[in-house]
């Protein structure tokens, strides 16, 4: 056991890193009134004319403070210390201290703060913390082999301080407790291969998705159009996979469109082409059946598209399953390429489909359709049955000691701690009522139901050892600590590997715990928290709710909006793949792009729809600033918006979000042709003269107004309303910049509070809680040890994992 909390813990200082920052002779206090002189004299000159026990703006008052004993007040000071650093006090047109001054008294004000922390940090942490949706999608892959779609099982979970993995709101109701009884049946089906799973599913292919090039890298190179998903096969047998074509009046039926006979159409099974039907057979000649039509007369349908299916056998589990047309026969028009042309578009408002190329409209796919298993064939072999029957009994005197082995591995996985005699007990009952009712692999189901039902596999449970003390601070167990790693960097339950370190006890050990987050970091299984973290972070998640007006933009389709989607992800994974520095997220050079990408960004020389990075010739589009799931994201759908751009860099970047808009703020005027002003900058202007406006529009609009070259899906643009963008800005009435690049060089300015706020964010992802003033020591001594590597993201994650708030806990009774 540690110390008891309010006295010294050395230990807890020393895995937050702070250790070497105090000193024998350094106290929470005890420093003499005439050095503290120099620091009084500060706030009387800059702060205490508004923030007095008399005026008390903010609800800051200054004047009646010990500065010898900031601890006692350390979430005013944090306060303090915050608007400081980031210069948003003074402000503009009151005494402003030179940049010197103001970082020698922040400086001592955090010094004095860690030194009052580094005795008390806060290991605060709820001891129950619910699987989100993604996690209990990724434990049962990871628990029984099996891909599932947690978006069809459960429904979307509750967010909060930007994250849907916060212990807090993870509650769960009657409502959600029947979905997770009815999860836990469907999933046991799957696993074991139940008879009656059926794995029926239509897939509907956008409308606005133009299908003019290859679709996905799972498809050959030379297809066109198309698609290819992940599907699972519940049980070996038979399935059907037949397609749809799109007509030429989009929802109102009509001829099947552009089936030209020089082509072809192939559909894959993992990557191998099992049927082909070639257009130019007879059976593809138009025909019709009678059916009653829109008018409500008789008239001819074209179901050519009804001879587009292939029945084939399938084995249990995961498969790609892909349909694309072949090349055509190179009828090019004389000098230019298909892929080269414009691309189409789709009108939203006519419902009619209008992409044409040279003149003529290419046929698509407009469904994919999967149906079976007919003839199912139960038993057979898949990886979920191979991670369930570890053992399989030769007669019924074999059956209870393989079903107590093969639940006994699943629980201790499932639970995340080694089991006890009851809890084995438990699930062998619920075996036995299976076996009666049917046979060995039904009660094995049934046992398996009863552990995906486990309040210790839904929940996150840490226990508090027997004899802590209310108040006592703790460290974790191992397993605890197994756990609490793996949800931060695969939102998944541990793999053997950890688990087999933690029952040896060697996870305290930091060179061995280093080592695994580095072993995890570099796992595919990363991927979820670049995906989670990041999308959640940044707001990069909210790109698929993203409408632009097609009026507006009418070159935005399904197609950018993947191709904005990937080239964030595949750059936020090189920066953990490769160690980058998260200052990148702001600097880097480089980029992923395809042709269709590319082609919007007006970077020539690229072709083709797969992914490469790339080298930026200009500064225009470093870093996450000049990437179009960014901008798209903080734009509306028919114009862009410095304020959500504004209030996106304050926000995620800088850690400073605006105070919210009164409630009686007038509407921004919308432009008017016959009127002025007409650009959006003029525009706030004139909103900001209103006085209840003009505060925080004065430090969001400027650096919105920056990333107005870029247009409200991320192109580049020189005018606007017919006159040349201007995109300058004056931060807080001091550093002034023009454009992307100005803004990128100001925020680089302030890397410190870009680090912060990026710390910040990770641990509250990490503790799955909202980070709060106590925590401001652990999070400047994560950021302070980060920077002598550049900031990498492997130190800033290993500075979160070796932190107190990580590895301790606070009894509290």
């Amino acid at each position: 056991m540690l110390e008891p909390s309010g006295n010294p813990l050395p230990e807890a200082a020393r895995a937050a890193g702070l250790g070497g920052r105090l000193s024998a002779q350094q106290g929470v206090s005890g420093v003499s009134a005439p050095a503290q002189a120099p620091r009084q004299a500060f706030l009387n000159r800059y702060c205490i004319r508004c923030h007095s026990e008399r005026r008390q703006v903010a609800g800051l008052a200054l004047d009646n403070v010990d500065l010898g004993n900031v601890g006692a007040e350390a979430e005013l000071w944090e306060r303090v210390v915050r608007k400081l650093r980031v210069g948003v006090m003074p402000p503009f047109g009151q005494p402003r201290p030179d940049a010197a001054a103001r970082d020698t008294f922040v400086s001592w004000l955090e010094g004095a703060l860690d030194r009052a922390g580094a005795a008390t940090p806060n290991v605060s942490r709820p001891f129950i913390h619910r699987l989100n949706r993604l996690e209990y999608a990724n434990a049962v892959r990871d628990l029984l082999a099996l891909e599932i779609d947690g978006r069809a099982l459960l429904p979307a979970d509750e967010s909060a301080y930007g994250f849907d993995n916060i212990a807090d709101v993870l509650t769960v109701g009657p409502a959600l407790l029947e979905r997770y009884l009815l999860a836990a049946k469907e999933v046991s089906r799957l696993a074991i291969g139940t008879a009656g799973n059926r794995g029926d599913r239509t897939y509907d292919i956008p409308l606005a998705l133009s299908q003019d090039g290859r679709m996905s890298e799972d498809l050959p190179f030379g297809t066109r159009g198309g698609v290819s998903i992940r599907h699972h096969f519940p049980l070996a047998g038979t399935y059907v996979i037949s397609v749809g074509l799109r007509r030429q009046v989009i929802g109102l039926g009509g001829d099947i469109r552009g089936l030209d006979p020089n082509e072809q159409i192939d559909f894959f099974l993992d990557g191998v082409r099992v049927q082909s039907f070639d257009f130019a057979d007879e059976r593809f000649e138009l025909r019709r059946t009678r059916a009653r039509g829109v008018t409500g007369s008789l008239e001819g349908t074209d179901d050519r598209d009804a001879l587009l299916h292939v029945r084939l056998p399938v084995s249990a589990g995961a498969h790609q399953v892909g349909v694309a047309f072949a090349p055509a026969s190179n009828w090019y028009v004389e000098g230019v390429g298909p892929s080269r042309l414009p691309l189409a578009s789709y009108s939203y408002n006519t419902g009619i489909d209008t992409s044409v190329e040279h003149g003529r409209i290419r046929s698509a796919i407009a469904r994919l359709r999967i149906a079976g298993p007919f003839a199912a064939h139960l038993r057979a072999e898949s990886p979920s049955r191979r991670r369930v029957f570890v053992c399989y009994p030769a007669d019924d005197a074999g059956e209870e000691p393989c079903a107590r082995e093969i639940l006994s591995g699943l629980a201790r996985r499932a639970y995340r701690r080694p089991l006890g005699d009851g809890d084995l007990d438990e699930l062998m009952a619920f075996y036995r009522t299976g076996r009666a009712e049917a046979d060995f692999e039904a009660g094995v189901r049934r046992g398996l139901e009863r552990i995906l039902t486990d309040v210790e596999f839904l929940y996150r449970i840490e226990r508090t050892p027997p004899d802590a003390a209310a108040g006592e601070v703790y460290r974790i167990t191992d397993m605890e600590l197994a756990s609490r790693l793996s949800f931060l960097l695969w939102s998944s339950i541990p793999d053997d590997g950890l688990f087999e370190l933690a029952d040896a006890g060697m996870l305290q050990d930091p060179a061995v715990l280093e080592q695994e987050v580095r072993r995890m970091l570099a796992d595919p299984r990363s991927e979820a928290f670049a995906r989670s973290f990041f999308g959640q972070w940044l707001h990069t998640r909210n790109l698929a709710a993203a409408v632009p007006d097609v009026n507006v933009f009418p070159e935005f389709d399904e197609n950018l909006r993947a191709a904005f989607r990937q080239e964030t992800e595949l750059f936020l994974e090189n920066q953990l793949r490769e160690d980058r520095s998260a200052l990148e997220l702001l600097s880097a050079d480089y980029t992923f792009v395809n042709e269709r990408l590319a082609r919007h960004y007006g970077i020539p020389g690229v072709n083709g729809s797969h992914f490469r990075r790339i080298e930026l010739a200009d500064d225009r589009r470093r870093g996450l600033l000049g990437q179009g799931s960014v901008l798209t994201i903080t734009s509306y759908a028919h114009r862009t918006s410095p304020v959500l751009r504004g209030k996106w860099v304050l926000e995620n970047l800088l850690g400073m979000p605006p105070p919210a808009p009164p409630p009686d703020v007038p509407p921004f005027p919308e432009a008017d042709e016959a009127s002025e002003p007409r650009s959006i900058r003029e525009r706030l202007e004139r909103h900001r003269q209103n006085a209840v406006c003009a505060s925080c529009h004065a430090q969001v609009d400027p650096l919105g107004f920056a990333l107005e070259h870029f247009d409200g899906i991320g192109g580049w643009r020189d005018t606007e309303a017919g006159r040349p963008v201007d995109a300058s800005g004056e931060f807080l009435g001091a550093a002034r910049f023009d454009g992307p690049s100005g803004l990128r060089r100001l925020l680089l300015q302030h890397r410190e509070e870009f680090v912060r706020t990026l710390t910040e964010k990770l641990l509250t992802y990490a503790l799955g809680r909202g980070v709060e003033h106590a925590d401001m020591p652990v999070v400047r001594s994560i950021v302070e040890d980060a920077e002598s590597t550049g900031y990498r993201w492997s130190s800033l994650i290993l500075g979160v994992v070796h932190s107190p708030s990580f590895q301790l806990r606070r009894f509290e009774p």
